[in-house]
C-alpha cells in the first residue's frame, strides 16, 4: 500500500479568527476516502489560530505565540478526533521538533512510533512543537516539517494543501497572464531564495516554503502535488480518479 503524507496549512485551516470547521470536516472526508488505498500521515497546522479564538494574544511576540499553541493544539486535535471518529479512525498526536531528525536515536523513536501507528491503521497527525519552538516558529517550517517526515518514513509522495492553488510562472496576483505549470522538475536557488510571503495572518510560509519542500522530497526520489486546501477537487482527481487535471506535481521521474 502507497504511503501518503498530506500537509495542510494554517492558511487553509483559519478563517475570520477561528478554525475553519467546513474545511477541517471536508479534509477528513477526503482523508477517510484515502484510507481504502492509502496509509496516510497529516501534518497538520492551525494550533496558534485554534488557541486564538480562546485567547485574543498579539501573534507577534513569539511567547504569545507559543502560548496560543499550547492552548489550541489540544483543541485542534479534539475537532480531528472527533470528525474521524465518524469514519471508527483513529488519529494520534506526534509532536515533534527539528531535532528529532537530526539525532539518530530520536530519529529512530519518531520513525517507530509513525510506523506502529501506520501498521495497525492509525492516522498520526504530526506538528511540531510549538509551545517550544523559536526559530522554525517564525520560518513556516511546517511545509519543511512535512518534507522531512516524508523522507524519513519512506513516502510515496508528500501533499501539500495551501491557499496556492498551483505553482505558477510568475506570481499570479501580479502578472494576469501568469501560467500554471503542470509538473515541475527541477527548482533553482533563485527561486528557494525568493523573500518569504505568507497570505494569512496566521501562516508563516508562502511559495517559497512549499518549493523549499519539495527541494528536499525530490533529493529522495520523492515526488510532491501542490494543491488548493480550499477546493479538494484538483488533489482528489488525482489520488482518487488517477487525473491530474489541477496542481503542481514535482517529479524527477
Amino acid at each position: 500500500m502507497k504511503r501518503i503524507v498530506i500537509k495542510v496549512g494554517s492558511a487553509v485551516l483559519s478563517e475570520q479568527n477561528r478554525i475553519s470547521e467546513d474545511r477541517l470536516y471536508a479534509l477528513v472526508e477526503f482523508i477517510a476516502k484515502l484510507k481504502n488505498n492509502y496509509e496516510v500521515l497529516l501534518v497538520s497546522s492551525g494550533a496558534v489560530s485554534a488557541g486564538y479564538t480562546k485567547l485574543k494574544l498579539d501573534k507577534s511576540i513569539l511567547s504569545n505565540k507559543q502560548a496560543l499553541a499550547s492552548i489550541g493544539q489540544p483543541l485542534l486535535m479534539r475537532k480531528y478526533k472527533n470528525r474521524f471518529e465518524r469514519h471508527d479512525i483513529l488519529v494520534a498526536q506526534v509532536l515533534v521538533t527539528s531535532s528529532n531528525f537530526v539525532y539518530s536515536d530520536q530519529e529512530s523513536r519518531v520513525k517507530s512510533t509513525i510506523e506502529t501507528l501506520l501498521a495497525h491503521g492509525v492516522i498520526p497527525i504530526v506538528n511540531e512543537n510549538d509551545a517550544t519552538a523559536t526559530k522554525e516558529l517564525e520560518l513556516g517550517d511546517n511545509d519543511q516539517l512535512s518534507a522531512f517526515v516524508a523522507t524519513h518514513i519512506n513516502a510515496d509522495l508528500l501533499v501539500i494543501l495551501s491557499d496556492i492553488d498551483a505553482y505558477y510562472d510568475k506570481n499570479p496576483s501580479e502578472y494576469g497572464d501568469a501560467l500554471k505549470l503542470k509538473i515541475v522538475n527541477e527548482i533553482s536557488e533563485a527561486e528557494l531564495n525568493q523573500e518569504v510571503t505568507p497570505n494569512n495572518a496566521f501562516a508563516t510560509g508562502g511559495i517559497v516554503t512549499k518549493l523549499k519542500a519539495a527541494d528536499i522530497v525530490l533529493e529522495k526520489n520523492i515526488d510532491m502535488f501542490l494543491a488548493s486546501g480550499f477546493d479538494l477537487s484538483d488533489i482528489s482527481s488525482f489520488l482518487i480518479d488517477n487525473k491530474h487535471l489541477g496542481g503542481t506535481l514535482f517529479t524527477r521521474k
